[in-house]
């Protein structure tokens, strides 16, 4: 591959990397998932599916995949630490993703938290719990922020390194 062709790989993959890691900031954006595309484009596109690239590839398939779940999970248990129910927290999940489809990108952000208020005050009768639960799902989303976003600082690592080795 000519070097400008090298460095011009380099630059859109790494311009999605950014995209995909600074998604991180918008709840329900699939960043992880954006830079392991990324990746694999770039292992295409290069064609340095070596013994190193294939075992760095397998590793950040297996954070990308770790990642999507933490999310939902750190956020699921801050609400249900909160009080909230297992039926709301699965009614916010929804109005979170519908939210970031139908108001990108912060419909979510609105949609998650007042659905787990409004449930479960309609649910309990008690403001004091509802809130209760609200905060403890914006705690929970606030963890699983700092958890994610350290994955995807560790993705873009890891694609560098393999960057410099191949």
């Amino acid at each position: 591959m000519p070097p400008w062709l090298e460095w011009t790989t380099f630059g859109i993959v790494l311009l999605f990397m950014l995209v995909g890691l600074f998604g991180l900031l918008v709840p329900f954006f699939p960043g992880l998932v954006v830079m392991w595309l990324a990746a694999l484009g770039y292992g295409l596109a290069t064609q340095s599916f070596g013994a190193l690239g294939i075992f760095l590839f397998v590793l950040i398939t297996v954070i990308m995949i770790f990642g999507s779940f933490v999310d939902n999970l750190m956020m699921g248990v801050g609400a249900r630490k909160g009080g909230a129910g297992w039926v709301t927290i699965l009614v916010a999940l929804v109005a979170g993703v519908g939210g970031t489809i139908l108001f990108p990108p912060i419909g979510g952000i609105i949609a998650a938290p007042l659905a787990i208020l409004l449930l479960e005050y309609f649910r309990l009768k008690d403001w004091k719990k509802a809130w209760k639960a609200f905060t403890g799902l914006t705690v929970g989303w606030g963890l699983s922020f700092l958890a994610r976003f350290g994955l995807g600082v560790l993705v873009l690592l890891l694609w560098l390194l393999w960057v410099w080795k191949a």
